[in-house]
């Protein structure tokens, strides 16, 4: 099926976006390119193979870690090992998305390839390690057992970590995964205790089917309930904020747009972590409809600053559309507090 032109259009510019040297803009650009899926597949994994400059591969094999279309696996194979460390960690993200599938046994033996090549810097090699720790324990024993004597002291560590937590303890990175693929566990501080344990390596797909999970789920809850699985998605999305990744960012504002109470503060943290302008409105509309009691005195509280914060990190001035709506409707949240 032909890309419409618009789509076109909006893709050539994201993936110009991915060699921006902000950030801020690379991981936009992710996000926005992740939700476009298959459309942008060709165009990042043209980018990931290329020759432009390591951040912007990087970026490239982000979305396609986001994305988790099988047809990237053979690129992330190719440069798993690539001589950038920032390039390689991202394809070895990559990869992990396919460990489970019909080619599963090969991606699994290329990462753990890498995890024991004593050429690659620690950084690479941690990265394959922990990628494999989505799999059964009884798979990765023979790897943590070979990489018990690794001369390098922060691979040996990191294996002699997971080979301490026993073979009976549950695995958090089992736990996440279970979460997204199968079914929620009955105890919401079950899946909290996990995401804080192991969010820093689980997949970011992972995450986002948490995410959308736990939501649908808080749906059917009653208000007790309810508040524990609203603070394990506010824990996920904390999670995926500390990774730089917008993936969820629809997901942040419509919380807010929705809440007739204060959330937890991790969604405010996620916020001020990646939160860009389209976060603004939701922002200054919770704002609003919060009252002005000791009660709910902190949520204003965290809510202008986690205003302030995204208005300084994404250098938005009054001549901005949104600010100027929002100095019309609230306009004391642009008046800085002594």
């Amino acid at each position: 099926m032909a890309i419409r032109a618009s789509s076109s259009q909006q893709i050539d510019i994201l993936i110009a976006d991915l060699s921006s040297p902000s950030a801020v803009t690379r991981e936009a650009a992710v996000a926005r390119l992740t939700v476009l899926g298959g459309r942008a597949l060709d165009r990042l994994i043209a980018l990931a193979a290329s020759s432009a400059p390591a951040a912007a591969r990087a970026s490239a094999f982000r979305a396609l870690e986001g994305i988790a279309d099988p047809r990237a696996m053979n690129v992330a194979l190719r440069f798993i090992s690539d001589a950038d460390a920032a390039v390689a960690t991202a394809a070895i993200g990559t990869a992990r998305a396919f460990m489970r599938g019909r080619r599963g046994a090969a991606v699994v033996d290329a990462v753990a390839d890498v995890a024991l090549d004593r050429r690659h810097s620690d950084e690479i090699r941690l990265a394959a390690l922990r990628s494999l720790m989505d799999l059964e324990r009884t798979t990765i024993a023979p790897l943590l057992e070979s990489l018990a004597s690794d001369p390098r002291a922060a691979v040996r560590d990191e294996a002699a970590s997971r080979t301490r937590s026993g073979p009976d303890a549950i695995d958090p990175i089992d736990a996440l995964r279970r979460a997204a693929e199968q079914d929620l566990p009955d105890e919401p501080r079950v899946l909290h205790a996990a995401i804080v344990a192991a969010g820093n390596r689980a997949a970011l797909p992972t995450l986002l089917a948490i995410v959308e999970r736990v939501r649908a789920r808080e749906g059917r809850e009653p208000p007790g309930p309810w508040r524990e699985w609203t603070t394990v998605r506010a824990a996920a999305h904390l999670a995926l904020a500390k990774r730089g990744s917008r993936i969820a960012i629809y997901d942040l504002r419509e919380a807010l747009e929705g809440a007739g109470s204060p959330l937890p503060v991790e969604f405010l943290a996620a916020l001020s972590e990646v939160g860009d302008a389209s976060c603004l409105e939701p922002i200054a509309g919770a704002y609003t409809r919060a009252g002005s009691t000791a009660e709910h005195n902190w949520w204003r509280d965290h809510l202008r600053d986690a205003f302030r914060t995204i208005v300084e990190r994404e250098k938005l001035t009054g001549r901005h559309a949104v600010i100027k709506r929002i100095a019309k409707r609230t306009p004391d949240l642009l008046v800085r507090r002594t």
